[in-house]
């Protein structure tokens, strides 16, 4: 039998020059990197500025993350191309200010929220399955459709308001023209650049993240308002406008509200669309893995109630191990504070510490046919370690995403909702190739077909 290796990006040379890898890392970050890193243990790259440290092996990962996370705060460099639109956001900040921010945020994604919010995301997955209906029988690139119904999602369970409203459409016009001109994310960690040299942005990504920060601004101030007269819905913002910090009593003023609902919408619509446009390419090559998830879609047909979730186990795999071959984003950077030591190596204050869900989740060394889609495999035993330790799609510890559970009922549901209504095909000679910059997309899109299901 034909194994099917869902793609990845080419590995360069081994040894190339500094100006080759600033260029290669500029056209995209992930075929900038050796294949040794799919079987390396830590690797060190070094610049005449600052050297950064690779690390995949999991006890280092685990002392970075969870055990000594103060030790290793997030790199200031991570924030220079997306500071124009997140400001002072919890993805950016460090320390006590970073602390505060997450006391008063977490509240709003505990479990039971979950529970509350799943009916906004059950009526944008409704509307997603609704607006595919006029795209049947021909190729489509299925991350615009996976983007809509990612940022109908957030704008939903935020702000109780559906993509189209004036507001939410205009936000999600702006971003993708941020998107377009926004440079890689992880650039300054990787770039040999000194600190003290300044960082210019493109004029197109100045007037985008200012448009979205004033269109974020206005639905701030109108619920500030619904807040204060009585009229505002239960929704995630009036949740998080309404919380204080049980420390210092304060809660967000608006320029902080407005830095949280920027980041709420690049990280959970961005990445969101992501695994899901992805595990939608991974069902067309997996027909067998397509039929499952359908058949167990007719659980759905019980309603919009949260208890379905438990009753999509296939899914929540499928999706899971999606995740696993794209993560959304594919590098995390941290700083040393202090001087440590990694597998005998002096490591000094300052320097870069990078970790790779991309390499981490396809570890030679770690993972059983770590290049294959096989959704069982957290049913093995060299699965279940992986997941405890060599899976972070939404990082690890102190710092793991806010929005990690909202997001995996998210990707299960709306994959679920698809494909009981549609057969995803491929469209012969389009195979995508995987490159970063915000998350991990195509470079040329991810297309597909998809036809109505004779059992829907």
């Amino acid at each position: 039998m034909t194994v099917i290796l869902p793609p990845k990006p080419p590995a360069r040379p081994e040894k190339v020059s500094l100006r080759r890898y600033v260029k290669l890392f500029r056209q995209d970050l992930l075929s900038a990197q050796p294949a040794k890193l799919y079987r390396a243990w830590m690797a060190e790259f070094r610049t005449p500025f600052f050297r950064s440290y690779l690390i995949n092996q999991p006890e280092l990962v685990k002392r970075v993350l969870k055990d000594r996370p103060d030790d290793f705060p997030k790199s200031n460099r991570i924030g220079e191309g997306l500071r124009p639109l997140l400001g002072n956001s919890v993805f950016l900040t460090n320390g006590e200010t970073w602390k505060r921010q997450r006391r008063i945020i977490d509240p709003a994604f505990e479990g039971g929220r979950l529970r509350d919010t799943f009916p906004a995301m059950w009526a944008a997955a409704e509307a997603c399955v609704a607006r595919l209906a006029a795209r049947t029988g021909t190729p489509i690139e299925i991350e615009e459709e996976t983007s809509h119904a990612a940022a109908d999602v957030i704008f939903r369970t935020l702000f109780s308001i559906p993509i189209e409203h004036e507001v939410a459409g205009a936000v999600f016009h702006e971003f993708r023209v941020y998107q377009r001109s926004q440079p890689v994310l992880n650039l300054a960690a990787f770039v040999p650049l000194p600190r003290w040299m300044p960082r210019f942005f493109r004029r197109e990504t100045r007037a985008a993240a200012k448009s979205i920060r004033a269109l974020i601004t206005r639905l701030t101030a109108e619920r500030a308002a619904a807040i204060a007269d009585g009229s505002a819905p239960d929704d995630l913002a009036t949740k998080i406008m309404t919380t204080s910090d049980p420390v210092t009593g304060a809660g967000f003023d608006t320029v902080e509200m407005v830095d949280q609902v920027a980041i709420f919408f690049l990280a959970g619509h961005e990445t969101s669309a992501s695994a899901l446009a992805w595990t939608l390419y991974l069902m067309a090559q997996f027909p067998e893995w397509q039929d499952k998830v359908a058949a167990e879609a007719t659980a759905l047909d019980a309603g919009a109630e949260f208890s379905v979730m438990s009753r999509l186990r296939t899914s929540r795999d499928v999706f899971r191990e999606a995740l696993r071959l794209y993560p959304p984003v594919p590098m995390m950077v941290r700083e040393a504070s202090c001087p440590v030591t990694f597998r005998e190596r002096a490591v000094s204050k300052g320097a870069q510490v990078v970790l790779s869900p991309w390499h981490l989740h396809r570890h030679e060394r770690l993972w059983e046919r770590p290049d294959e889609f096989d959704p069982a495999r957290f049913a093995s035993e060299n699965g279940k370690t992986c997941l405890r330790d060599a899976y972070i799609p939404f990082s690890a510890g102190p710092r793991v995403c806010t929005g990690a559970g909202f997001a995996m009922v998210e990707g299960p549901l709306i994959l679920s909702m698809i494909l009981r209504a549609y057969r995803i095909l491929p469209v012969e000679g389009r195979v995508p190739v995987p490159v970063a910059h915000l998350t991990v997309r195509s470079k040329d899109g991810i297309w597909l077909r998809l036809e109505p299901r004779d059992d829907a």
